[in-house]
């Protein structure tokens, strides 16, 4: 598995996220062939990264519901 260089993500907070401080999912869709996806309470905690089309088929079975 090839490193990813995420030193010049721009992150963006979902709007589904709490505004409180609770549950934040931040994203950056700025790096080629990945989307990583962290938890901005906690950056330092590591990175999810996920392909591009992966990313669209959990959106898409979030929205429409899909089960576990």
């Amino acid at each position: 598995m090839r490193a990813i260089d995420l030193s010049t993500a721009t992150w963006r907070k979902s709007s589904y996220s709490n505004p409180d401080g609770g549950e934040c999912v931040e994203v950056a869709d700025n790096i080629p062939s990945v989307l990583p996806v962290r938890d901005s309470k906690d950056p330092s905690r590591g990175t999810l990264l996920f392909e591009p089309a992966a990313w669209t088929r959990f959106l898409d079975g979030v929205k429409g519901g899909a089960p576990h």
